[in-house]
């Protein structure tokens, strides 16, 4: 019975790890570690992207044997853990906010398989570790060139759902251009989905349309709106700036091998994986880093996004984390 979800391979060419105990003793370090991704959205989709990206770079540097899913509802979503445990896949990456409950019973059930889950809660067990994405750092310094780049002194932000991770980037956001531009204005829409870019760009064109010309976009579509206003826009996640060149200027770039290569080195080392990976998104480890466009942005503005993202990375400064709903 063919799956109702497509399954995609890439570099899947050494056997699995056959039946070593995951925890308590280190697998055999010859072999390659057997991973599979389960992705909700298309593989392309930003968010997604990185952790494909990060892992099919991984598989190409040898260190894993990578095969994904992608398109995979949230009524199919546990089957597809289940099914890939009982291949023998000792590493499980998915993306459980939609379904905390079940993917935590799945991982219950196969206690000699690991678990990375991109998780609003808590790690549990040895299994069931989590990530969360953090590229609010680069978000903040992001903002601190964007305050000096704004002429009206209004600013956008179009994000998916008002979740703690999406919350804390654009505050973030909102925190750098405060510190350049205290009497800043902020416009902010929730578009309900992960995935809809005419419905993103119709929201920033609202936004341009109230005086932001300056728009964070936390979702696909928004540069389209600032392209076709003549205003700036950041990218998050990816690098917006070839596909819009002279509206994107910079973007708070989220790069997740730092996460992988933490978590293979535990599986491998046989050390429980039941723990919170998400400080390896931070900038300290290079998890995630700011882009821009030198030519576009005021040479005033970079020295004191400089000197801060210098503290950022030797920890002298620490950007606040605002999981609250932007007003």
């Amino acid at each position: 019975m063919p799956h109702p979800f497509t399954r995609r391979r890439f570099l899947a060419t050494s056997a699995a790890l056959g039946a070593l105990p995951l925890f308590g003793r280190a697998a055999i370090g010859a072999e390659k570690l057997k991973v599979a991704g389960i992705h909700a959205d298309p593989v392309e989709n930003a968010w997604n992207s990185r952790i494909h990206a990060a892992l099919t770079s991984a598989a190409a540097d040898g260190t894993i044997d990578y095969v994904f899913s992608e398109g995979v509802a949230a009524t199919d979503y546990a089957r597809a853990m289940r099914e890939y445990a009982d291949q023998g896949v000792k590493l499980i990456w998915g993306q459980s906010y939609a379904l905390e409950a079940e993917a935590r019973q799945v991982a219950a059930d196969y206690p000699e398989t690991a678990f990375l889950m991109g998780s609003s809660g808590g790690p549990e067990g040895d299994n069931f570790g989590v990530f969360g994405t953090r590229n609010h750092e680069a978000a903040y310094l992001a903002g601190m060139l964007a305050a000096k780049m704004s002429k009206s002194g209004v600013f956008g932000s179009v994000g998916g759902y008002p979740i703690p991770e999406v919350n804390l980037l654009i505050n973030a956001f909102r925190l750098g251009v405060k510190e350049v531009k205290p009497d800043a204005k902020f416009l902010n829409g929730f578009i309900g989905t992960w995935f809809d870019p005419p419905k993103a760009k119709e929201a920033a064109l609202a936004q341009i349309d109230a005086g932001a010309d300056v728009l964070f976009g936390e979702r696909i579509g928004t540069a389209d709106a600032a392209k076709e206003r003549g205003v700036l826009a950041i990218g998050s996640l990816i690098d917006y700036t070839p596909r819009y060149p002279g509206a994107v200027f910079a973007n708070a770039i989220w790069n997740f091998r730092p996460t992988v290569d933490a978590i293979v080195a535990d599986v491998l080392a046989g050390k429980p994986v039941g723990r919170d990976y998400t400080e390896y998104s931070f900038m300290k480890y290079g998890g995630n880093e700011l882009i821009y466009v030198k030519d576009q942005v005021p040479a005033d503005a970079l020295p004191a996004m400089e000197a801060k993202e210098a503290a950022i990375k030797s920890g002298a400064f620490e950007v606040p984390i605002d999981a609250n709903e932007p007003a």
